[in-house]
């Protein structure tokens, strides 16, 4: 897995095994930028490749698709397509992700023309992303290639162009790295991926970041905080509970998010248990715990000056002896009672925990994220998650973020009237919607603004796209850390706003 980043002068291309060169693609064919050498290695490039010759060598108007031009005494080269546009980042990064499978694990450099882009560093931070993203291996952890960043211009990159290269350089490393170790947790086994093990791996994680604290709650401190929902999850299970708080609290920051991640290690669906198709995946059911807690860590590494409270609550969901079962009833730490009608609705159970503690951190704004319901994977699939919003702010604010990043976000509405799906006889609340499975998604979303004590919230459902079956573009089979990129970039557009 590439593991770094950086930017050289032109020249120093030759210790690459590839170079990659962006080519714009219409119906005249292939256009490369001025500032591209006309020779590269043993290889002179034209200024413009022809329709027939695009057709004939699979370089297409479809970002990532390529032509390698081997040579036996240099680098590679690949001309890879960007489609029409040089400032299209979603390309960039599905270039950058194309090169990187070409290349099978050589070191990358790629040419970026710096006279055609709107913004040096946003296009060398899709490219950075694109590249590492992609190179994700479970098991190749390491990596000595690298992806190398070389910026053209005409006339010559100036100074400014050169640092913010670097800056973009340095900005997509970070989130693309950190998606990848959240990535990796998802992908742990559940035997070693448990409660205890989140936990460590976030600790390995936090360490050394300056303006971070980390607090791991164990269940004698659950219980005396009064976390019933958590611990009635958790209760039918031999691993023990834990909760992760962490904060980021840098000086002068203006503005403070609350993010509260579903972390259920493995999920069986307690007393009622999954069958076996459906199970085999719930590993990647505490994709919400390691997303938030990825967050927190690039954020903190990028200096933002944004305050953030981050809360995991990890548990194992077994059927145990001691299992909850349907019609129990748990006392949540606001003091609102649930009747347990469906063990396999947990998310929403620990989520409603994790959002009180997330309220009396007393932030601006909280957002959850969670792989929580099947019924929002239906009806979105696996390349979009959906989203609930209690404020036009905060849906505007993800759904532009969401653009940035490539990863596929649709609001959803909370339909006031299915509240009366999740009204119990016997509790304030009852952990499941309709009986027959309709609007699932919204009685969930629903159930968890009761927990949010009317501020500001945003509810992240990842529940379709946290999984992918097989890689596609800079997407590798396995957890996707969704959300993980959207939300630094909702925080990072927002601490743009608190220092303007």
């Amino acid at each position: 897995m590439i593991e770094h980043a950086r930017v050289i002068a032109l020249d120093d291309t030759r210790h690459a095994g590839v170079i990659a060169v962006p080519v714009i693609v219409d119906n005249q064919g292939g256009h490369l930028a001025e500032s591209i050498p006309a020779s590269l290695g043993s290889h002179e490039l034209p200024r413009h490749l022809s329709p027939e010759w695009c057709a004939a060598n699979g370089v297409k108007d479809v970002a990532g698709s390529a032509a390698s031009l081997r040579s036996f005494d240099g680098p590679a080269i690949i001309l890879v397509s960007i489609g029409e546009s040089y400032n299209d980042l979603e390309a960039l990064r599905l270039a950058s992700a194309a090169v990187v499978r070409r290349a099978h694990g050589a070191s990358v450099a790629f040419l970026l023309p710096t006279e055609a882009l709107h913004n040096v560093a946003d296009a060398t931070q899709a490219v950075v992303e694109g590249a590492m993203l992609a190179s994700y291996d479970f098991k190749k952890p390491e990596s000595d290639a690298e992806i190398l960043i070389a910026a053209t211009g005409v006339p010559l990159p100036t100074v400014t162009a050169h640092e913010d290269a670097v800056l973009g350089a340095h900005r997509g490393a970070v989130i693309a790295t950190t998606t990848n170790w959240a990535k990796r947790l998802v992908d742990t086994p559940p035997n070693l991926m448990t409660p205890k093990g989140v936990a460590k791996a976030v600790e390995a994680r936090l360490d050394g970041l300056e303006h971070v604290t980390l607090d791991v709650w164990t269940e004698s401190t659950i219980r005396e905080e009064r976390l019933g929902a958590v611990m009635g999850v958790s209760q039918g299970s031999a691993e023990p509970a834990r909760v992760i708080i962490a904060t980021y609290t840098p000086p002068k920051a203006s503005v403070h998010i609350a993010l509260v991640g579903k972390g259920i290690t493995f999920d069986t669906g307690g007393l009622n248990l999954k069958p076996l198709p459906g199970m085999m995946e719930m590993k990647t059911d505490m994709s919400g715990a390691a997303v938030v807690t990825g967050v927190l860590a690039a954020v903190a590494e990028l200096k933002l000056p944004i305050e953030l409270t981050v809360i995991a609550p990890c548990v194992e969901n077994m059927p145990g002896g001691k299992a909850v079962k349907p019609s129990d009833i748990l006392t949540s730490r606001s003091g609102r009672t649930i009747e347990v009608m469906n063990p396999d609705a947990e998310g929403r159970l620990v989520l409603a925990d994790g959002l009180t503690l997330a309220v009396e951190s007393e932030p601006d704004a909280v957002i959850d994220v969670a792989t929580l319901t099947g019924a929002m994977a239906t009806a979105l699939g696996g390349e979009c998650a959906g989203f609930f919003s209690s404020t036009d702010d905060l849906a505007k604010r993800v759904t532009a973020a969401s653009h940035e990043t490539g990863e596929g976000f649709w609001q959803m509405p909370l339909f006031a009237k299915y509240e009366k799906d999740i009204a119990s006889d016997v509790a304030d609340l009852k952990n499941m919607g309709n009986p027959s499975g309709r609007g699932g998604a919204i009685a969930a979303a629903l159930f968890l603004q009761h927990f949010t004590e009317g501020l500001p919230w945003l509810h992240l459902d990842i529940a379709g796209p946290g999984r992918a079956p097989s890689a596609s573009g800079y997407t590798t089979k396995g957890g996707t850390a969704w959300g993980l990129r959207t939300l630094v970039a909702l925080v990072r557009d927002a601490a743009k706003e608190s220092v303007a």
